[in-house]
């Protein structure tokens, strides 16, 4: 599979962090969305399928978990990355159960950019 066919969504309330990831993987050839919270998200995937979400668990109004449990009702196939800059995040069982790991989780800010290509080539290999 050409990873680099995927539409990536991105859940993140921090315009700059938003901004740079949306530019990063337009830059690398994704079509990319984004979203400045759950519920705008949630709107996003009513209009367009996407492959993989790229989420932040500290959103205003609806959080990353309920975000992401609520997207794969409404898209099933959709892969998620959590990205968040909460260093002791744990992953609640329910979104375990949904096949989400620690290797879905990546910290803010990253150290560098190719993590989040190499995590998506995981996720769309598997």
């Amino acid at each position: 599979m050409n990873i680099y066919n995927l539409k990536i969504l991105i859940v993140e309330d921090e315009e700059m962090v938003r901004v740079t990831l949306e530019d990063f993987l337009e830059d690398e050839g994704f079509e990319v969305r984004s979203a400045d919270s759950g519920e705008r998200g949630i709107e996003l995937l009513d209009e367009c399928q996407f492959e993989v979400a790229v989420v932040d668990m500290r959103l205003p109004g609806m959080d990353g978990n309920t975000f992401i449990k609520t997207a794969k009702k409404i898209q099933p196939r959709l892969d998620f990355i959590i990205h968040t800059g909460t260093a002791f995040y744990s992953l609640p069982q329910e979104l375990r159960d949904m096949g989400i790991t620690n290797s879905n989780i990546l910290p803010k800010p990253l150290s560098d950019m190719e993590l989040l290509i190499r995590a998506i080539e995981k996720l769309k290999s598997e």
